[in-house]
């Protein structure tokens, strides 16, 4: 006997249909697993044997031939548990066919048959509902997390047998209602930087604006400090973010909870992580930080120490705002619209003029570490000097409330200009959507031309320049970008001594 039943496969951070087709003949007893899938799943077969036999069903003496379909796509996890158990329970006659017609299965299965969470719940559903059909069946701990997916029945069950009985109408399933957020407990607030006044505008602009931001300065003077607050001033999650953002971090298992993820995402990978680690591939590929991080911010302290490379392979993903990863004949999408964030220090020691110790070739190499190509991809670049006792003791920053009061007008104003576009915040406009969109007086315009060359600007850092004066436009409640705007935005971008940034 033949029988079909539907699952789905996470392919990079998304699902695609998987057909188990389960056929069940006269034969010497074997259990075949065909249509590339890897180690997890072709030991599905002992697990899927001993689940059936200890739930109390019978397990055919018979051979028995399973086929993924389709077969060049490559299926990997142990989600597969549970649909291939079903589809053996429906050759065998032991579960009606007609029961698992309009629905998805999907689990992880325990010897004793018990269903263990699995990744990727969101994905799964989202893919169910997209190919038209109203029901999924999958683990309790991940009804929750699935009933985020509008118009879709969510069955929740505890083990097989519990399945087989929610499957022939004998038994309910686990309500499935959506969790709320879990909120976590309050993070550090901006108002903890003192002494550093000045570079409020940079954390104030760069979120409001979803611009990269360069902090450069001795160590111990506050970059990290600043670097861990400014998401604490970024605008809340859309419902569209934040379903995304739980997508991605339920896939690489990151996400515990039921609910959607509440916060944007701040991710701060140490310095020797490899260049597939930050931008995702493997030989199972896997989201990499840069792609953890969307709709939220990438944080790289100590930039200098990143390896060469993986710094490199940044440069693509931060411009297009995703990831092209290809594997095996396979080629897969990942999202990768963060704010960077980066910290370093001037030089091998850290220490400033006359207190530097370093050579005038060691200070050479040390700013040769850092890629010219991926600073001119940064739009803020700032100096974080060591402050005065008077100004640790006088000098404190807003609250982030505060800040983020304006950073949240400000992304208002420009959800408006930009809506129907595909962009979210002026980091994300095109040089034809400056033209169109940014509404740059000419006299403006004529400043900017007459110091592209006095501040060797590239031609990027043109267009990054009118993006940040845009932003800063929009903090001061302006429709136009002004002369000011633009020295302004120069301001925030171009350092002025030896070791600053260039645009």
């Amino acid at each position: 006997m033949l029988a079909a039943v539907t699952t789905f496969a996470i392919d990079g951070v998304q699902s695609r249909r998987v057909t188990v087709e389960a056929d069940i003949r006269t034969g010497l007893p074997a259990f075949t697993v065909v249509g590339l899938a890897d180690t997890a799943v072709r030991e599905a077969r002992e697990r899927v044997r001993a689940a059936i036999t200890n739930c109390g069903f019978q397990f055919p003496q018979k051979r028995i031939t399973v086929n993924l379909a389709p077969a060049d796509l490559r299926k990997a996890g142990p989600h597969f548990d549970l649909a291939l158990a079903v589809a053996v329970l429906v050759a065998s006659g032991q579960l009606d066919p007609a029961r698992v017609e309009g629905c998805a299965v999907a689990g992880e299965l325990g010897m004793g048959g018990e269903l263990r969470a699995i990744r990727g719940a969101l994905a799964l559903a989202e893919g169910t509902r997209r190919c038209g059909l109203d029901r999924l069946l999958l683990p309790a701990s991940r009804a929750g997390e699935a009933s985020l997916v509008d118009g879709l029945e969510v069955l929740g069950a505890h083990g097989l047998e519990h399945a087989v009985a929610v499957l022939r109408g004998d038994a309910e399933p686990v309500a499935s209602a959506t969790a709320p957020p879990v909120r976590r407990p309050e993070g550090p607030d901006l108002s903890d930087v003192r002494g550093h006044p000045g570079l409020v505008a940079y954390v104030a602009t760069a979120a409001a604006g979803g611009h990269n931001l360069f902090l450069h300065g001795p160590p111990g003077t506050g970059k990290t400090m600043l670097a861990r607050r400014l998401a604490t001033v970024l605008p809340p999650l859309t419902h569209a973010e934040a379903l995304e953002v739980t997508r991605i971090h339920s896939i690489a298992g990151l996400h515990e909870g039921g609910g959607l993820v509440p916060e944007r995402p701040f991710r701060a990978p140490h310095h020797l992580i490899s260049a597939s680690g930050l931008v995702g591939g493997g030989a199972t590929p896997m989201p990499g930080e840069i792609t953890l991080a969307h709709n939220g911010v990438l944080f790289l302290d100590e930039l200098s120490e990143f390896n060469r490379r993986a710094l490199e392979s940044l440069r693509q993903p931060l411009e297009d705002g995703r990831v092209v990863v290809v594997r095996a004949q396979r080629v897969l999408v990942f999202p990768t619209r963060c704010m960077l964030v980066a910290a370093s220090n001037p030089c091998p020691c850290g220490l400033e003029d006359p207190h530097c110790r370093c050579s005038l070739a060691e200070r050479e190499r040390h700013r040769r570490r850092l890629s010219g190509p991926l600073l001119d991809r940064i739009d803020l670049a700032g100096r974080v000097p060591r402050p005065t006792a008077a100004a640790l003791r006088d000098e404190a920053a807003p609250s982030s409330a505060d800040v983020r009061a304006r950073v949240v007008r400000a992304r208002d104003r420009q959800a408006a200009r930009l809506r129907g576009t595909g962009a979210v915040c002026n980091a994300h406009m095109t040089p034809v959507m400056l033209r169109e969109l940014a509404r740059v007086t000419p006299a403006a315009q004529r400043l900017l031309y007459e110091l592209h060359d006095r501040a060797s600007l590239t031609a990027r850092g043109h267009h990054r320049v009118l993006r940040v004066a845009r932003t800063v436009a929009d903090l001061e409640d302006s429709r136009s970008v002004e002369p000011e705007h633009i020295k302004a935005a120069l301001g925030l971008r171009h350092e002025p001594r030896e070791d600053a940034v260039a645009a």
